[in-house]
């Protein structure tokens, strides 16, 4: 190996002079000589600044010369003599001469020398690339980490700690993992929406008083024997004699202070963290997730069983998350899901209420006494009634204009919300348990697509609603509905007939949801670019798009997973023992509840369960997932929040 070859030759320190003054230094003075030369070439004449690897720069910084310095000058003038003489000429050696001399030096050393030589390099051989490389390149470095070796990397030293630390690298961890798997570990966090931002605490800390439960009744004698498991729903058409109310409870007043929004409380802003705190929270989270770590809070207040439920963690008023339950005891009560107080009591109803859901304005309920209700649920009034089919609603469903319901008359009534006008769709020949509307062609709405006649804000009138265009829905609205008649229909809302059947299960299907297009996590997928005919414009305007999955639950005892495409089963869950009466689901898991008493938590890719909870003393009617939560209701009368935040 030449000296050309070679692209960076170190300038090593010189080595240490003689401490005779008298005769001259063995090389020209560096930078560190504590005296300047007496005779100073012109500045045309200085040789070129000395460049020091890192290691030398390293002795520079310290001062090892000094140390070597003490010990040459305790030997004999003529042993220093020669000594100086063997490090002068290794010095102005060449890279490829110093590795041959450094080769026969080894040849003789004995074994005490080579230990020394051990000995020594084990300390000198160890760089620390952090304290050399810029920030930016050790950032880099550290990027390709994962979050258990920048722990171990914090623990190093201050300097590696401050770097491991760091919110670039952090974030980069946070945007792999949070709110999806992550291709390389696996893992995915949740994204804790209420975390996001400061949200201060409830202002209602008072637990609600705990109400003894009555004897759960689901015979008639005017029904007609179902098979077994026996069906809960009996119930409703021999219910007692009871005296209807469009207004809240005496103590509404009081806790509608604190649902409805105050305009003179100001919003507080929101405050950062170190992105390590997030991702460690969310860990924290997951991690009680898959070793089943939680805890569970009960919620009592009704008096017959609980067959629907919803809880929303986003609201922006009031700063608390909000559950609703409806209940066969023809109430809707609304819950501080934080504290497990009861804010609201909510009648009107005259027979069960089987179905709810609510937005930041309205809820809508479904019961078996035929009608649909309309609530500003803030305030617990009544704002308007619905009537339309001839039996119990069962099951409903809404999003910004469109409403759907079904019924035990075998039918599904579509409410279009800005117009005030209604259809019917004909189809299943049973009970019809659980409708969804999906917008398959999201995203081309017109801006009035947003205003509905039932807002509690809203300017509309019926009126002024009826004299648009009829009840014409918006191109691309699809309805997916089960039935006791064992099979799962999609609608075209626009064009008012069924366009495909989901056949598989060998029994009633009870509930039904809609894994959305954001929340599919490595299921089958279409990809524009990948045709090879597409321009690069059209693959920057149009963006990939994941197909929903449509996850079912039946008395057949299983959950299915259905492509909506080829309306085939993906997948089937088993592990109930008894019918499913409710399922829910999220980008990383999916939760059951069944008439066994159990909640089966359930992965998203694969067959089998992760877990099982058990605590309710009857069937589990409904069920609702969260980030870190599930909440469940059962015909125990109770409400069950299932806590995994630890």
């Amino acid at each position: 190996m030449s000296a050309s070859s070679s692209s960076y030759v170190c300038d090593t320190l010189p080595a240490p002079r003689l401490a005779s003054l008298n005769d001259p230094p063995p090389l020209p003075p560096v930078e560190d000589d504590p005296e300047p030369p007496k005779h100073a070439l012109p500045t045309w004449q200085q040789p070129p600044p000395r460049k020091l690897c890192v290691r030398h720069q390293r002795m520079a910084d310290e001062g090892t010369n000094l140390k070597l310095q003490q010990s040459l000058d305790a030997l004999p003038l003529e042993e220093r003599e020669a000594v100086s003489a063997v490090w002068s000429n290794f010095s102005s050696s060449s890279h490829p001469r110093r590795a041959l001399i450094l080769q026969g030096l080894l040849t003789m050393c004995c074994f005490s020398q080579l230990s020394l030589l051990t000995e020594q390099l084990a300390h000198l051989i160890r760089i620390d690339p952090f304290a050399v490389l810029p920030r930016e390149v050790s950032l880099k470095i550290l990027g390709y980490l994962d979050a258990t070796s920048l722990c171990r990397a914090a623990q190093v030293a201050k300097r590696w700690k401050s770097l491991a630390d760091d919110n670039v690298v952090w974030q980069s961890i946070c945007e792999q993992h949070i709110g999806q798997k992550c291709h390389k570990c696996g893992w995915g966090l949740p994204i804790l929406e209420k975390k996001r931002c400061y949200r201060p605490k409830s202002v209602s800390p008072c637990p609600s008083p705990e109400l003894p439960a009555s004897s759960l009744k689901r015979s008639a004698p005017d029904s007609e024997p179902l098979p077994s498991p026996p069906i809960k729903r009996q119930r409703s058409s021999s219910d007692d004699e009871f005296s209807g109310s469009y207004s809240s409870t005496d103590d509404g007043s009081s806790s509608s202070a604190l649902l409805a929004p105050d305009p003179s409380v100001s919003v507080p802003q929101s405050v950062t963290r170190p992105w390590k705190d997030v991702y460690s929270e969310r860990m924290t989270i997951e991690r009680n997730w898959r070793r089943n770590r939680f805890t569970v809070r009960t919620l009592k207040g009704h008096t017959d069983g609980v067959m629907c439920l919803q809880f929303s963690e986003s609201l922006s008023h009031p700063a608390f998350p909000v559950l609703i339950t409806g209940s066969y005891d023809r109430t809707v009560r609304v819950w501080n899901l934080e504290t497990g107080e009861e804010l609201q009591c909510m009648k009107g109803h005259t027979r069960a209420v089987r179905a709810l859901q609510f937005d930041e304005v309205k809820l809508i309920t479904g019961s078996m006494d035929c009608t649909i209700k309309v609530w500003d649920w803030r305030r617990g009034k009544c704002i308007r009634t619905l009537s339309g089919h001839s039996e119990g609603v069962v099951c409903l469903n809404f999003d910004t204009n469109v409403l759907a319901s079904g019924s035990v008359d075998s039918t599904i009534k579509v409410w279009n919300l800005r117009t005030g006008g209604a259809f019917t769709l004909r189809g299943h020949s049973d009970w019809v348990n659980a409708v969804q509307i999906w917008d398959s062609n999201p995203g081309t709405r017109p801006s009035s697509a947003e205003e509905s006649i039932f807002d509690v804000s809203s300017s509309v009138s019926p009126a002024l609603a009826n004299s648009k265009a009829s009840s014409q829905i918006d191109p691309g609205k699809m309805l997916f509905s089960a039935s006791d008649d064992g099979v799962i229909k999609l609608w075209d809302l626009n064009l008012r007939t069924c366009v495909r059947q989901f056949v598989g299960h060998g029994a009633q299907v009870q509930s039904m949801r809609l894994s959305l297009s954001e929340e599919c996590e490595d299921e089958n997928v279409d990809d524009p670019s990948t045709d090879p005919s597409a321009s690069d414009a059209s693959q920057q305007t149009v963006p990939k798009r994941k197909k929903p999955i449509l996850i079912s639950g039946s008395l057949d005892n299983t959950i299915k997973l259905w492509d909506i495409e080829t309306a085939k089963p993906i997948r089937t869950h088993f592990g109930h023992i008894e019918g499913v009466w409710g399922v829910a689901s999220d980008k990383m898991r999916l939760v059951s509840g069944s008439h066994d008493r159990t909640i089966k938590i359930w992965s998203r890719d694969k067959e089998n369960c992760n877990h099982t909870l058990v605590g309710h003393e009857a069937a589990v009617t409904c069920i609702a997932l969260g980030e870190d939560k599930i909440v469940s209701g059962s015909d125990d009368c109770t409400i069950k929040v299932w806590s995994f935040s630890g």
